[in-house]
């Protein structure tokens, strides 16, 4: 059956339908219960699986993963919802030296099944830590998985992939894309959909490839469309640890260009990563340089200077000029 799903309806039924599957699936979070989140991501869950499995926690980071944890060890499998972004940071202890590395601690006997969700990026005219844009920290980190959506029929595929996974999965949701809609066929089968390590070519071209995940799909897209001299190719990465660098790479060999968007700061990040491995892997396919076209470094902004800092459609095209100037 199909449905017409924003990117938040469509984890909210990707949840429902991994609570109905395994009575060990649990919710937890800062008002993800009788509110149902502050983006509304759980609603309707605490009333439809009761308060034991859709889980109210105090405002306390630290303790919602280091308590996932000691669930996970006894056999459940916990999906805490960190309520921004920027909330994140006060337990980076739980997550980068206990979730991350127990399993390989263990010589793999112990599994660690946590989702962590996380909304994040820009676009919402928020505060202070409620935009940020953390990825590579989590990336840079052996011992987890990091995924992110573009789509609500990704949405709802991939967030019961990352319950289903033996191994942590930091499980990120473009904020400022929730609304955005699809169509979902949410009766198909879970192993019909894409796996959730692959990249995915959004869509085809033939003179240069534009890498982006997240808010960026709908950017990149929309730069593709606007870019009429040029076939582009879009690809979605989706998967930011493991990265899927035979398609990525496969893209890059059709299209001798490559060019890589994200609203990260540009330095150190993701697209520095995939440019350096594209450079060692595809070099003689290379027409060009890689050019990146990120955030800036420096702190999140206000939210009045957001739209400055974050890549627009403007400053994508700008960087796509670039890999056909040289």
């Amino acid at each position: 059956m199909g449905s017409n799903l924003t990117i938040g309806k469509a984890i909210n039924a990707g949840l429902r339908r991994a609570m109905e599957t395994d009575p060990k699936v649990l919710v937890m979070g800062e008002d993800v219960g009788k509110l149902g989140g502050v983006f509304r991501v759980t609603d309707g869950l605490h009333k439809d699986f009761g308060a034991d499995r859709v889980i109210d926690t105090p405002l306390a980071e630290s303790g919602i993963i280091g308590t996932a944890i000691g669930l996970a060890l006894r056999g459940y499998r916990p999906v805490c919802e960190i309520q921004f972004d920027g909330f994140f940071f006060p337990a980076t202890n739980q997550t980068f030296t206990q979730l991350a590395k127990m399993r390989a601690r263990s010589g793999g006997s112990v599994k660690l099944p946590v989702v962590l969700r996380i909304p994040y990026g820009g676009g919402i005219g928020a505060v202070e830590h409620h935009s940020e844009s953390p990825e590579a920290y989590f990336a840079h980190t052996a011992g987890l998985r990091v995924v992110t959506v573009a789509n609500a029929v990704d949405a709802y595929w991939m967030i019961q992939q990352a319950i289903t996974s033996d191994d942590p999965v930091v499980f990120f949701e473009p904020k400022r894309r929730y609304y955005e809609k699809a169509d979902v066929d949410t009766a198909a089968a879970v192993d019909s959909a894409t796996p959730m390590g692959a990249a995915r070519v959004a869509r085809p071209g033939a003179d240069a490839t534009l890498l982006a995940y997240g808010p960026m799909v709908k950017t990149a897209l929309q730069a593709a469309e606007a870019d009429t001299d040029h076939s582009i190719e879009v690809v979605d990465l989706r998967s930011l640890s493991p990265v899927d660098y035979d398609t990525v790479c496969a893209s890059v060999r059709r299209t001798g260009r490559l060019v890589i968007a994200h609203e990260a700061p540009l330095s150190h990040g993701i697209g520095a990563e995939v440019a350096a491995r594209v450079t060692e892997e595809c070099f003689y396919h290379l027409e060009a340089p890689v050019v990146r076209v990120g955030g800036f470094d420096t702190p999140y902004p206000p939210s009045r200077l957001e739209e400055h800092y974050l890549p627009d459609l403007d400053r994508v095209l700008d960087g796509v000029d670039r890999a056909f100037a040289f």
